[in-house]
């Protein structure tokens, strides 16, 4: 593409957070410390989880970098930068979690396939950008769209990212029209993060945040857009990030009979202490983080620290001078929710999180019930071990 490349090797990365934990290198896949976590609502983008499939793409000439609307469309458009920014621009809050997250704990009940990932592919940001809603009215598709006048159903968003899986091609991914042309769905072409320029590893010009869904719909480094009669045929959505029940395995697995996974499940972590650590007894402060996806709130966030006998409830917050309510108008209902409860503990034992969010939805207690292949979605209760010490560690 004119203006933005691809590059054939990894000589031209761009800097990283020295305390970022390296799950793979080429290409490069990397998490904070789940201490980094919990200190901010919004993750600062050094400490955003990076998730790549290939070297990360270099904008040679932003005046020439364009994106293309095209397919089943009335008025294909070619769109340069000022063209998008032209259009009302929107600051949303969006969690964004790779489907991976917390997949090495689910490798300890059984080996599962893909980047090993602790608690920390999840991160929260303000995205500023267009909406996806009001840039397709470019091409002549009204908002509240579910199917254009040439049949097209569904928007494919292709990236100039190149990856093996898609044996040298593009990294794509899609979502349903009428999820693009919803304006409450809040989905954008977003040229910022944090009130800053996106940077080169969150899709610098211009990515796609797809809010309250699995982060591998949320490209980056867009380069078209195609707006198509059937899901994208891409690796990643028909062949990856699908949820199969614990009874599949490689040489039986049928990928043709599970829809992409879209929404993510509700999940929590605890980010002030480590699958293990020692502590000082007396009084403990427990914090980390609640989500759920589809826009859904976090209604309760329950600490056990007697290995599941009993429960207490933590407190939630978002931004801190507005009390959090669950689906409240005041709330940033693509967001997660920092939880924190102050408890004395008075013996070596197992701390519990579980959360439950606005629709009554539960995290699973057991990983062995949700355990799948592809180590996605381990939303289990999040559980880790305090030893008795003399000092924090």
């Amino acid at each position: 593409m004119p203006g933005l490349t691809a590059p054939s090797d990894y000589s031209r990365e761009p800097p990283r957070h020295p305390c970022l934990k390296i799950n793979s290198k080429e290409p490069f896949n990397a998490e904070p410390p789940r201490s980094a976590l919990a200190c901010s609502y919004i993750t600062p983008s050094d400490f955003f989880y990076k998730r790549n499939h290939g070297p990360i793409p270099i904008v040679e000439d932003i005046e020439r970098y364009s994106v293309k609307i095209s397919g089943l469309v009335e008025n294909p458009k070619q769109l340069f930068m000022k063209d998008i920014r032209m259009l009302p621009k929107y600051n949303v809050t969006v969690t964004l979690q790779c489907a991976g997250n917390r997949r090495t704990a689910m490798s300890k009940t059984r080996t599962v396939k893909g980047v090993g990932w602790d608690v920390s592919a999840i991160g929260n940001a303000v995205w500023g950008g267009a909406k996806l809603c009001d840039v397709l009215e470019l091409v002549g598709i009204p908002k509240l769209t579910s199917s254009t006048q040439f049949g097209g159903k569904h928007v494919e968003f292709v990236s100039v990212d190149k990856c093996k899986e898609e044996k040298g091609g593009p990294y794509k991914a899609s979502i349903p029209l009428s999820q693009a042309t919803n304006p409450e769905a809040d989905v954008l072409l977003a040229y910022e993060m944090n009130a800053e320029t996106l940077n080169r590893d969150h899709g610098y010009p211009l990515r796609v945040v797809v809010p309250g869904v699995i982060g591998a719909r949320s490209v980056k480094w867009l380069e078209d857009i195609n707006i198509i009669e059937e899901e994208c045929q891409g690796f990643f959505m028909q062949k990856d990030y699908k949820m199969f029940p614990p009874s599949v395995n490689w040489d039986n697995i049928n990928w043709s009979t599970r829809r992409p996974q879209m929404d993510f499940p509700v999940q929590c972590a605890i980010c002030s202490l480590e699958d293990v650590s020692t502590i000082k007894l007396g009084k403990v402060k427990i914090s980390g983080y609640a989500a759920s996806g589809g826009g859904r709130g976090i209604e309760r966030v329950d600490i056990s620290v007697d290995g599941g006998k009993s429960w207490i409830e933590a407190s939630r917050c978002q931004k801190s001078s507005v009390q959090y309510v669950a689906d409240g108008s005041n709330s940033d209902k693509w967001a997660w929710v920092l939880f924190e409860v102050t408890t004395d503990i008075h013996q070596s034992t197992e701390i519990i999180a579980k959360a439950i969010d606005s629709a009554a939805n539960i995290q699973p207690e057991k990983v062995e019930d949700i355990w799948n292949l592809r180590g996605i979605l381990n939303t289990s209760w999040h559980r880790v071990k305090v030893q008795a010490g003399h000092s924090n560690l």
